[in-house]
C-alpha cells in the first residue's frame, strides 16, 4: 500500500553528511605508530554462547583478524578488551571471556595468547609488563565493573595505563559512551580505528553518500522510535521506504486503521502523520496491505491473514501478508541498492517467519546490492542461511542505525584527527 505519491524527484545533495563521513578525518590503524608498542584494542567479542558455554558463531572474532594480523606483523604487544553479555557490574561466571580465549588460540596457533581474570589492577599491569612482542593478552569482561557502563574516568584511566596506543575495532559499540569505547580516548595521544571499523563505515557511508538508484530502504523491527530518525534522514534521499515489522502498526494507526492488540507507540503518531502528509520530498513510503495476525504470540491458537482494513480488536499483528510480500518484492525488483534494518515480523517463531524469509530469499536470489544493518536483520539472514548471498552484513545493529540516521558515533569522534 503506497501511502504517498510524491512527484518531486529525489534530491540527494540537500543533506548534511558531515557526521556520516567524519571517520575519514580520523587516524586509521596504519597512520599510528604501533611498532613494538603496547596496543589496547577494543573489539566486540559479544558472541552467542550455547547452554554449555560454547561459541555458536565465531564471525565477530574472525572479523577482527585483519587488525590483529597487522599488529602482529608490526611486532605489537596486543591487549584485547571486549564485553560479553550484560553482567550489570557483577562477576557472572558464565560471562567470563574463557570461551573467547580458547577460540583465539585456535585462530592463532603459533602465537602466545594469554588471558587474565580482570581488566584493571596491579596483577593485570604486571602481566602486561611481561608481555612480549607479537603476543596477545585478553582481558576479562570489563562489564564486571559497573564503572565500565558508567564511563567512569578513573576506570578508563586504569585501562589506558596498560598501553601506549588505542585502536577501536568494535563498530557494534561505536555508538556507546562507555569507559573502554569512549572514556579511554582522552588518555591516549595515539589512537585510531581498525580494519573492521573502516570496512563498516566505508560500506555504510558510501551506500548513503552515493547510492545506486533506485535506492530502497526496508525498515522493520518492533520499536518505531528507533527508526524515525532513520526515516527523517532518508526521506528525500531514498527512492522508496518499505515499512514492516512491529513498527508498521503505528504507521497503520496513524493512517486511521484499527490495529487491535498489536504493538504501537502513541507518542509518535503525529510525527508519522507529518511524514505521511508530505508528498513533496520525493520518497515513496509503502506500508503493509495485509498482515498475519494471531490471538497470542507464545502459544497461538488462531493465526490468519487479513487485509489491514479488517484487523480485529483482539488481533496481534506478527508478520506481513502475502500480498504485501508481492508488493515489496515488486519494488525491490526495480531497485539497484537496498539497505535493510529490522525484520518484517516475529521471525524467531516459525509460524511468523514467512515475511522476513521471503524478502530475504528474494534479495538473496537477485543481483541487487544489499546491505544488512546488523542486529535482528543479520540474525534473520543467518537463520535462513542467506548470509553468503548478501553484499554486506553489518556487525552493529545500533551503530548502523546511527549511521543511517546521520548521527555521530562517539567512539569514533573521540579518536585522533589526521
Amino acid at each position: 500500500m503506497l501511502i504517498n505519491n510524491p512527484t518531486k524527484k529525489v534530491d540527494y545533495t540537500v543533506r548534511d553528511l558531515s557526521n556520516i563521513l567524519k571517520f575519514r578525518e580520523k587516524k586509521f590503524i596504519t597512520d599510528l605508530d604501533v611498532f613494538n608498542k603496547r596496543v589496547l584494542v577494543r573489539v566486540d567479542y559479544n558472541v552467542p554462547l550455547d547452554k554449555n558455554g560454547k561459541i555458536t558463531d565465531t564471525r565477530r572474532i574472525a572479523n577482527t583478524l585483519p587488525t590483529l594480523n597487522y599488529l602482529l606483523k608490526e611486532k605489537s604487544k596486543i591487549i584485547l578488551i571486549s564485553h560479553l553479555g550484560r553482567p550489570n557490574g557483577k562477576i557472572v561466571e558464565s560471562l567470563r571471556m574463557d570461551p573467547i580465549h580458547k577460540k583465539l588460540k585456535e585462530f592463532f596457533p603459533e602465537t602466545n595468547v594469554y588471558k587474565i581474570d580482570d581488566c584493571i589492577g596491579k596483577e593485570v599491569e604486571s602481566k602486561v609488563s611481561k608481555l612480549k612482542n607479537k603476543e596477545i593478552l585478553l582481558l576479562e569482561n570489563p562489564r564486571f565493573h559497573k564503572e565500565e557502563k558508567e564511563n567512569d574516568p578513573k576506570f578508563a584511566a586504569k585501562l589506558a595505563k596498560l598501553a601506549d596506543v588505542y585502536v577501536d575495532d568494535a563498530f557494534a559499540t561505536a555508538h556507546r559512551k562507555q569507559a573502554s569505547t569512549y572514556g579511554v580516548c582522552s588518555f591516549f595521544k595515539e589512537k585510531g580505528y581498525g580494519f573492521l571499523v573502516e570496512k563498516e563505515l566505508k560500506f555504510l557511508s558510501s551506500s548513503i553518500e552515493k547510492p545506486q538508484r533506485p535506492f530502497t530502504v526496508i525498515l522493520g523491527g518492533k520499536k518505531v522510535k528507533d527508526k524515525l530518525g532513520v526515516i527523517k534522514n532518508l526521506i528525500g534521499l531514498a527512492d522508496n521506504i518499505l515499512i514492516g515489522g512491529g513498527m508498521a502498526y503505528t504507521f497503520l494507526l496513524a493512517k486511521g486503521y484499527q490495529i487491535g492488540k498489536s504493538v504501537k507507540d502513541l507518542s509518535k503518531l503525529e510525527e508519522i502523520r507529518d511524514y505521511l502528509r508530505d508528498e513533496t520530498h520525493g520518497t515513496r513510503i509503502f506500508i503493509p496491505k495485509d498482515v498475519l495476525v494471531c490471538d497470542e504470540i507464545e502459544n497461538p491458537k488462531k493465526i490468519k491473514i487479513v487485509p489491514v482494513t479488517e484487523i480485529g480488536e483482539n488481533d496481534i499483528g506478527v508478520d506481513i501478508g502475502p500480498e504485501t510480500i508481492k508488493i515489496f518484492n515488486r519494488i525491490l525488483a526495480e531497485s539497484k541498492q537496498v539497505v535493510w534494518n529490522g525484520p518484517m515480523g516475529v521471525f524467531e517463531k516459525k509460524e511468523f517467519e514467512n515475511g522476513t524469509k521471503e524478502i530475504a530469499r528474494y534479495l538473496a536470489e537477485s543481483d541487487i546490492v544489499t546491505i544488512i544493518g546488523g542486529g535482528d536483520s543479520a540474525a534473520a539472514i543467518e537463520k535462513f542461511d542467506y548470509q553468503d548471498n548478501m553484499s554486506f552484513i553489518s556487525t552493529g545493529g545500533g551503530a548502523s542505525l546511527e549511521v543511517m540516521r546521520g548521527a555521530p558515533l562517539p567512539a569514533i569522534d573521540c579518536l585522533s584527527d589526521k
